[in-house]
């Protein structure tokens, strides 16, 4: 499905430093930024007017353009943008030439040339790249916020704030984006699903790279989406497993990370749990939300039936929600399917990968060996999925990675 080298560079973005030249009161992370980005994008894309965007191509470009950054680790991002405007031929050969063998065999190379038309056309994807460029920069923007409190004796930081503050007025033409400046109920939801990067997984235990609950959400979403191509899914089902997976731990801003030997190890925690979860999510979330986009969100979110909730749970949406076994039957749009099982192990190999990386780079403890273990017995139970098998994977990121 995905070369183990093509997945170490996903996490790469989790140690990729941003506002470094600054004082900060926390760690802010290329991976976390990106996460956020997506989010943002996905509700700027939902206000505006119906069908306007392509929600796959939509996810398509934010994950070409992740791509890219990852490669261009070491240029800050605003001599990045200037770099581009001078030299963006040459940074995109030199970025195709750096992923080639990551890429290339992607759906036979198509993946490959989707990308290379994508940073060589400009005109590609003209609706879905303002999205995203708009949603780039609300997510900067919320960064900052956090920059500037502990910078405010620097003599030039209210330059930079004026220059942050007025780039806003590039995306007004976005309802989402006005809504956001206005500080209207979306931005409660901006900012919870932000928290997320305040949140750390294994919180246990010493691991590097250290990932939060935000960045582990985008790992999922990518996996998710490679996947959902492997299987030739139709655009509905692959849009809806890519964001079921992208806010598969949203509750969590409300409710914490509770880590999964505790939550399934003492009898009835989780059914105590997601009743909480569910009833925070009727609260904290859907209440500030556009109305239109409740009822898809309550489903993206796993919620069913009278008061239950499962993200990876097989489901499909036509006449009314219903959980089906085998989705083979419905790889139309109009079944409105997410592959729940399939962003379930999603979820594992991110966490397996977690805990092997941190392994090979010599910092491991108890619980990140026991729970390896535990993950990989896991996906050899239950890892094999039609063409995708993740045991597999995990197996050949244990050898790629010598552990």
């Amino acid at each position: 499905m995905l070369s183990p080298k093509l997945i170490e560079q996903f996490f790469g973005a989790a140690s990729i430093q941003r506002w470094n030249d600054y004082p900060r009161m926390v760690e802010l992370v290329e991976l976390d930024k990106q996460a956020h980005k997506f989010i943002i994008a996905y509700f700027l894309a939902q206000m505006e007017e119906k069908d306007s965007i392509n929600m796959v191509t939509m996810i398509e470009a934010g994950i070409f353009e992740f791509l890219r950054r990852v490669v261009v680790t070491d240029i800050r991002p605003d001599v990045f943008r200037k770099a581009l405007q001078k030299k963006e031929k040459e940074i995109n050969t030199w970025v195709l030439a750096q992923l080639y063998d990551s890429l290339s065999d992607i759906e036979d190379g198509a993946f490959y040339e989707r990308f290379k038309s994508y940073l060589n056309d400009s005109s590609m994807y003209k609706k879905e790249r303002f999205i995203l460029k708009a949603a780039s920069y609300m997510a900067t923007r919320w960064e900052f916020l956090i920059v500037y409190q502990t910078s405010q004796f620097l003599n030039n930081i209210d330059r930079v704030k004026e220059a942050v503050e007025e780039e806003i007025e590039d995306y007004y033409e976005l309802i989402g984006v006005r809504k956001m400046a206005m500080n209207k109920k979306i931005s409660k939801i901006v900012d919870l699903s932000g928290r997320l990067r305040f949140q750390k997984r294994w919180a246990q235990t010493p691991r590097i790279p250290e990932t939060s609950v935000l960045g582990h959400m985008l790992i999922v979403a990518i996996l998710g989406y490679f996947y959902s191509r492997s299987i030739n899914a139709c655009d509905k089902r692959l849009e809806n497993n890519f964001f079921c997976a992208l806010f598969h731990d949203f509750p969590e801003a409300l409710t914490r990370d509770i880590i999964s030997p505790v939550k399934y190890s003492v009898s009835g925690l989780d059914d105590i749990i997601s009743e909480f979860e569910i009833k925070m999510i009727e609260e904290e979330i859907l209440p500030f939300l556009p109305d239109n986009l409740v009822s898809s969100f309550k489903y993206l979110l796993g919620l069913y039936g009278d008061n239950q909730k499962n993200e990876f749970l097989n489901k499909i949406n036509h006449t009314g929600i219903e959980i089906v076994e085998d989705l083979s039957a419905y790889n139309e749009d109009k079944y409105n399917a997410i592959d729940g099982e399939a962003l379930k192990n999603c979820d594992r190999i991110a966490a397996f990968i977690e805990a092997t990386l941190s392994i090979s780079h010599g910092v491991k403890s108890k619980e990140l060996i026991q729970g390896k273990e535990y993950i990989r017995g896991k996906l050899k139970e239950k890892g094999q999925m039609g063409n995708a098998d993740f045991y597999q994977l995990a197996l050949e990121i244990e050898t790629y990675l010598g552990v």
